[in-house]
């Protein structure tokens, strides 16, 4: 059901594209940096899996097609890779590893603590659709602000957690309690783990995603070529995993783009 939604939100932008034939419109592309992260919820969407988030940095690109529909206001359809996620750098909390699960017994916690660097590494195909509000400047016009709002599909690309690091592990955020190395011979010091990993994790993600997106952007116009700069953000309105083991989370971005239009 997901896809065929998605599959609806693509055909809605061709058709829009070949639609707008009579009225003044513009092709283009824009790229550039996007500044992602994971906001965690509240009450039982949070455990100390999902929360302590910061932003990473991540990339974005994608071509559009626009219609003009009066000297203020535009249609704007896209489609965009747009690179999503979030990075955890120090002491947290990890899921149990399989290979020291056996040791803690069946009554073993649900989650230990160590220092490494964790990110999530999550990629979309997004197609959002705006309107946008645009005033021309100056006496030639060669100027226009704008500001743009609306939603946005997604479909998952891809979806990795990248960790890091050399860490002893306890079972406890204040480090008062060190996992034993062995169980049963406290005298074997405290565990030590390598986190170098990189794991493939689209079986816990929603494939699908649906959020709200903007922007406010300069343009500078050249008769039938434009190139404009413009900040914006996204976010996503459904929770990412799946389940609920590892908390729930929502994914969006801060955004600079550079980009070029042709007046058709």
């Amino acid at each position: 059901m997901k896809k065929i939604i998605f599959s609806i939100a693509v055909a809605i932008v061709l058709l829009y594209a070949h639609k707008t034939t009579a009225q003044p419109w513009s092709i283009g592309a824009r790229g550039g940096l996007a500044i992602p992260n994971l906001s965690a919820g509240s009450g039982s969407e949070v455990n100390p899996l999902n929360k302590g988030y910061s932003s990473r940095v991540g990339a974005g690109f994608g071509v559009f097609v626009e219609v003009q529909t009066s000297k203020l206001f535009s249609l704007q359809a896209m489609v965009e890779y747009s690179q999503q996620g979030g990075q955890k750098n120090g002491f947290q909390a990890i899921p149990v590893p399989k290979q020291i699960a056996p040791l803690l017994g069946a009554q073993g916690p649900r989650y230990l603590y160590a220092d490494l660097d964790s990110k999530a590494k999550l990629n979309y195909l997004m197609v959002p659709i705006l309107a946008k509000f645009g005033w021309d400047l100056g006496a030639q016009k060669k100027w226009r602000i704008y500001a743009g709002a609306g939603p946005f599909a997604g479909l998952l690309l891809s979806a990795k957690q990248v960790t890091s690091g050399n860490s002893q592990v306890y079972f406890d955020e204040g480090k008062t309690k060190p996992v034993p190395a062995n169980p049963t011979n406290p005298s074997a010091g405290i565990l030590t783990l390598p986190f170098d990993n990189t794991q493939n994790i689209e079986d816990r993600i929603r494939s699908f995603n649906f959020g709200l997106s903007g922007n406010v952007g300069l343009t500078f116009k050249m008769k039938r070529n434009a190139i404009f700069i413009e900040g914006g953000a996204n976010y996503g309105l459904i929770n990412i995993q799946k389940g609920t083991a590892n908390g729930k989370n929502k994914s969006g971005a801060a955004t600079i783009m550079l980009g070029y239009a042709y007046s058709l």
